[in-house]
């Protein structure tokens, strides 16, 4: 695994942004969960992740989603999920791409930007816990736009050289 800079510990508020441009990822690929384990086996992080299961229990750190269990996520496995985070955008960079340009443009074409919002919002209410003020500005179109092309435009910045790096220092800085 590349060495990060380590940090003694995950803050919750870290967690929640990096599970946020997770679900990002996933609203793009339908096949997110077996894509990011699928990555893990490619990256050698089996050790941090060993399967799906140990994926989502990393995940529900999130003090946002419905099945919230504070287990204080180690350094190692939070870098391991920020490394394919940074995999998974790269390899989803040209539909993150479409997906900006269609929200810069939306009225000659909406329907991708539309699209990528409904099934977002879909599992946010799927996987959240919808009775939290934070979630409900996430379900709400007017403010979920602001955050949503933050998200994307951190995903599109982080496949450049350093990414995981990059990554890292704005979730735990920023």
């Amino acid at each position: 695994m590349t060495v990060l800079t380590k940090v003694n510990k995950v803050s919750r508020r870290s967690i929640e942004k990096l599970d946020l441009l997770i679900l990002i990822l996933e609203t793009i690929d339908l096949n997110g969960i077996d894509s990011f384990y699928a990555l893990s086996n490619r990256l050698n992080l089996n050790e941090f992740l060993p399967n799906k299961i140990t994926i989502w229990k990393l995940r529900n750190n999130n003090p946002l989603r419905k099945s919230y269990i504070n287990n204080n996520i180690k350094s190692d496995e939070f870098d391991a999920l920020i490394l394919i985070t940074v995999e998974m955008s790269k390899y989803l960079y040209p539909y993150i791409r479409e997906i900006l340009n269609s929200r810069e443009d939306s009225k000659k074409n909406p329907v991708v930007w539309n699209d990528f919002q409904k099934r977002f919002i879909e599992l946010i209410k799927e996987r959240f816990n919808i009775n939290s003020m934070r979630v409900k500005k996430l379900l709400n179109q007017t403010e979920n736009d602001g955050i949503i092309i933050k998200s994307l435009l951190m995903l599109a910045f982080c496949i450049s050289n350093d990414g995981n790096k990059k990554l890292k220092n704005f979730l735990v800085n920023f």
